[in-house]
């Protein structure tokens, strides 16, 4: 390996603005943030955040210092319990570690739902899984992968990194590793045999379901063997006989894996660690306590290995489950030799998998890189080989840089969540809410500037996107007035002005939160677009090769 080391002041400026971690944040492929947390720092973000945690001012100043190393200044905020003593949350502990103290103007507005989130209430969820930071507080929810790790674009660090700059964001992730390591080191977090012995209640009820299933399978192998087995579309006997007992034993460790995440305490390791996203999922502990379950070679049950049986432990042409690779026991109650044998199986191939996968990505990769490496943008917006030859008019068909885009499917930006930052930094402030008529033309205004024309480089495409969102937030303003028994538009008379104002705060909009809402999109549109002489053919390729 070389060695390269910048020897001038300006190879070494061009190396740490090219190169630098913190200018790298996010992906080239679709713009999704690469440095985020991981394990550890998931799992104590996630037991700082639950809801039934306090601590006293000595702790909670203790646990302050721990995010800023005594380099900033750290403004407590008001305790949220006054009497009998004064008592801060682990939720207040996360609002000043985004935004220490008032001189830091780092406003973050975002909901996210994290992967415990019971699909409604959103903010009152009982299990606390509705993740809401209102100018840098966090009002609820307890922190966990979707908000703090990669793969999501509404997360924390994302949204620091498009709202303010990467200094931001990675001054953020600086103080939540330093706070999460120290916290985790002093509380302790381990996994024990305990944590995976399952209840009388649970081997019973597994017990129960196994037969049952066994039974089940036994029936369709009756019916297969008298030829009065009903055919599925498409398949055979033999080929319908291996689906029906895939689906029965599929169902068998689905519901051995309900029923044992309902019986583990909420402290129990392994269950925190699935819950926030930092190792494992509710398969892997169903696989410790309950049932391994079915065991797949090639996407099948195991095959014959020898004559019309899979080991000479079973009679020939015999399909139960067991014959077939299905493991009864869990990881905790230990494998009998048949089934160790068959989970040997099914590992192996991962293994083979991987190591094939590896040299054909390799070599794809390198011959996608050697036939885009001389694409560039150009000036014109044109896509252009190294001889000039157009190979695209413009770039993506919008003309948009992938590493910058906010929304899910490749869009832009996210409108919602550009929508609920503006409320809550431009509060309305006692200002009269717009009737909606008076909104969409000042809409239509707007769009119809200058810079919102395709000269401009302004795609048809943002335009609708921005004009449909905004009259589809027209017709919730009016249902809403409806469900009230007010008329669509709005009127100055007297008797309705309670509702107005219930109104306005629902869903109410200013002229100055209109206007600040269009600029900040409009504004945030136009910086996106892909700079010319980027290297667009080594970044496609690159995306596909080796995505991340």
């Amino acid at each position: 390996m070389n060695l390269h080391v910048p020897q001038t002041e300006e190879a070494r400026t061009e190396a740490l603005m090219l190169m630098g971690v913190q200018n790298n944040l996010c992906t080239p492929k679709n713009g999704d943030i690469l440095v985020a947390a991981t394990q550890d720092f998931l799992t104590s973000s996630f037991l700082i955040t639950r809801k039934d945690t306090f601590y006293d001012r000595a702790a909670f100043s203790l646990m302050c210092s721990y995010m800023g190393d005594a380099t900033e200044s750290i403004d407590l905020p008001t305790p949220a319990i006054l009497k009998p003593i004064e008592l801060w949350t682990g939720k207040q502990l996360f609002s000043v570690l985004v935004r220490p103290n008032a001189k830091m103007r780092v406003f973050v507005n975002l909901m996210v739902m994290e992967k415990n989130y019971s699909k409604s209430g959103e903010t009152m969820c009982p299990n606390d899984g509705c993740v809401y930071f209102r100018n840098s507080e966090l009002i609820s929810g307890q922190l966990g992968k979707a908000t703090l790790g990669n793969g999501n674009k509404n997360g924390l660090f994302t949204v620091l990194l498009r709202d303010y700059n990467a200094y931001a964001a990675a001054s953020c992730m600086n103080r939540l590793a330093k706070l999460s390591a120290r916290w985790i080191g002093n509380h302790g977090f381990s996994i024990g045999i305990d944590d995976v012995q399952p209840g009388a209640r649970l081997s019973s009820q597994k017990e129960e379901r196994i037969k049952e299933g066994y039974s089940k399978c036994g029936m369709h192998i009756d019916l297969y063997n008298k030829g009065k087995l009903s055919l599925q579309p498409g398949c055979n006997a033999a080929q319908t006989l291996e689906a029906e007992i895939t689906g029965e034993l599929n169902k068998i460790r689905e519901i051995a894996g309900s029923v044992c995440l309902k019986e583990l305490h909420w402290r129990n390791s392994p269950l925190i660690m699935s819950q926030c996203g930092s190792k494992g999922s509710p398969i892997n502990i169903s696989q410790m306590i309950a049932c391994v379950g079915q065991q797949s070679v090639g996407g099948r049950r195991a095959p014959n290995g020898f004559i019309d049986r899979s080991l000479p432990h079973f009679p020939r042409n015999d399909k139960p489950p067991a014959a077939k690779g299905f493991v009864a026991n869990s990881f905790y109650s230990g494998l009998t030799a048949t089934e160790f044998f068959f989970h040997t199986m099914g590992g192996r191939e991962g293994l083979v998998d991987t190591a094939v996968k590896t040299a054909e990505t390799g070599y794809m990769s390198r011959r996608l890189m050697k036939a885009l490496e001389d694409l560039s943008a150009h000036y014109d917006g044109t896509v252009r080989s190294a001889n000039s030859a157009i190979v695209q008019f413009v770039y993506g068909d919008d003309g948009m840089d992938p590493v910058h885009m906010e929304g899910k499917d490749g869009a832009p930006l996210n409108l919602d969540r550009l929508l609920m930052k503006t409320k809550a930094i431009c509060p309305a402030n006692g200002y009269d809410a717009l009737p909606c008529s008076e909104i969409s033309r000042k809409v239509h205004e707007r769009l119809s500037q200058p810079d919102m024309q395709p000269e401009a480089g302004c795609s048809a495409a943002f335009k609708n996107s921005l004009l449909t969102f905004l009259e589809n937030y027209i017709v919730s303003v009016r249902k809403v007035r409806s469900a009230l028994g007010l008329p669509e538009e709005k009127n100055d008379s007297q008797e309705h002005n309670v509702l107005e104002k219930t109104v306005a705060n629902i869903c109410g909009f200013t002229s100055r939160q209109l206007e600040v809402f269009l600029e900040t999109c409009i504004k945030r549109y136009h910086s996106k677009r892909m700079e010319a002489g980027a290297a667009v053919g080594a970044i496609g390729a690159q995306s596909i090769g080796e995505p991340g």
